[in-house]
């Protein structure tokens, strides 16, 4: 021991019977097949050892304090270990079956190590029987170097938490449970049509920045009209032509016709909805189907009704049931249930006077 060597060859001349050696001290970086087979005690303390290869089938006691060895040696290549120090090491932590794979281990000194104090290593030392008889130096020199919340703390009297434990457990739960819970935002939102309320509820507040009613000079049309496509024929080809043919002539805002080309179609419903003197709902069973004279119909309860003018009139083209019409046409309902509607007849004696009715409700 306490020699300069710096290396050992691979071959070496030893006593038949060695039994003991003493290599600490030494400067070794690395054990060689030059250690005798036969040993049965050998010191390798105060090197610059990084592992241990040997296969010492014979060895009882084992000294590898002061290297640089960061796990155990392997137990197979030294089955007869009885005792070993392996103090003042790079240990950070040692496994269950790495322990009990030295079947006939009774000491072990591991101290003065940095140890890394996971859930696993602090599960294997609380609850393994009898490490504390084999430990040498256990409890007071065994102590957590990480995590940062428990360094300096002695490794028998560290408990970390259920969370700190399962961290990825638990971000996988957290990511399942925020994922189910946007699942079910979105089931939600399209089974009750909240897009559609958050789309018309952002289109209401841009347009309640504007004025309340326009100017009468801005008043561009007579009446604003919403209908459904499925109508258009009878809106197009007779009500267009019975009003603004009249004497004196209706002018009346139809989509199609009227609005600005580039522009969102939900501000030209607006703006069209504002210039308008009235606004006129053709109502029938594809009214009630359509997206967009849902949007038409809560602009003007939003930027009329609440003004408690009378600019809404209703023309009822066909007869709809009332389960027909569905919940987020609530507003519809309520309008039908206060304000009186026209009904288009079948008979076209009284048709003539469904005109004069409409021209009269368009003037007032």
């Amino acid at each position: 021991s306490e020699n300069n060597f710096g290396e050992i060859p691979d071959v070496c001349e030893w006593p038949e019977n060695l039994k003991y050696l003493n290599l600490s001290s030494t400067q070794i970086p690395k054990l060689t097949t030059c250690i005798p087979s036969t040993l049965e005690v050998l010191d390798v303390s105060a090197n610059n050892l990084q592992d241990f290869g040997l296969q010492l089938p014979f060895l009882k006691e084992l000294y590898l304090t002061k290297n640089h060895l960061k796990t155990l040696p392997e137990a197979a290549d030294i089955p007869n270990l009885v005792a070993m120090s392996i103090s003042r090491n790079k240990l950070n932590s040692f496994s269950k079956e790495e322990f009990e794979s030295f079947k006939q281990m009774e000491l072990l000194d591991a101290s003065t190590n940095n140890f890394i104090c996971s859930c696993e290593f602090l599960s294997f030392i609380h609850h393994e029987a009898g490490i504390a008889q084999v430990l040498v130096g256990w409890p007071e020199s065994y102590i957590c170097d990480s995590p940062l919340t428990v360094r300096g703390a002695q490794v028998g009297s560290v408990r970390l938490s259920l969370m700190e434990c399962h961290q990825s457990l638990l971000v996988s739960l957290i990511c399942t449970l925020v994922f189910l819970f946007i699942l079910i935002l979105v089931v939600v939102g399209y089974k009750y049509h909240a897009v559609w309320y958050m789309r018309m509820t952002w289109a209401w507040l841009q347009a309640k920045r504007k004025p309340k009613r326009a100017p009468t000079k801005d008043i561009c049309y007579d009446a604003f009209v919403s209908y459904s496509e499925n109508d258009s024929n009878w809106v197009e080809n007779i009500m267009v032509q019975q009003l603004e043919q009249a004497c004196p002539p209706f002018r009346l805002c139809l989509h199609k016709r009227d609005f600005v080309p580039g522009k969102w179609i939900v501000d030209n419903i607006i703006d069209s909805i504002e210039k308008s003197h009235k606004t006129l709902f053709v109502l029938s069973e594809h009214f009630v189907q359509s997206e967009w004279c849902k949007y038409e119909l809560d602009f003007s309860h939003f930027r009329l009704f609440d003004e408690n003018n009378d600019v809404v009139i209703l023309i009822l083209l066909e007869p709809i049931q009332s389960h027909a019409i569905p919940k987020r046409f609530c507003k519809l309902r309520k309008i039908m249930n206060t304000k009186t509607y026209l009904e288009w007849p079948p008979d076209e004696e009284q048709q003539q006077m469904f005109w004069e009715n409409l021209k009269a409700a368009l003037k007032s």
